[in-house]
């Protein structure tokens, strides 16, 4: 049970950052210090999202 609390906190929080990343990348087109910023937490929540599929199949 515990394997799947966790998994589901990182799944949940890592699609929030992918989303949000590109929600607000796609806002923001024109300015590229946020594009760089934006980008980073686009990429950090895949990480996190991938990390937590990959946790799920090995435990």
């Amino acid at each position: 049970m515990k394997e799947w609390l966790l998994f589901c906190m990182f799944l949940i929080a890592g699609i929030g950052l992918l989303i949000a990343g590109i929600m607000f990348m796609r806002k923001d087109k024109g300015d590229r210090e946020s594009m760089k910023i934006y980008s980073t937490f686009a990429v950090i929540g895949g990480i996190i999202t991938a990390g937590a599929i990959v946790y799920r199949f090995l435990v």
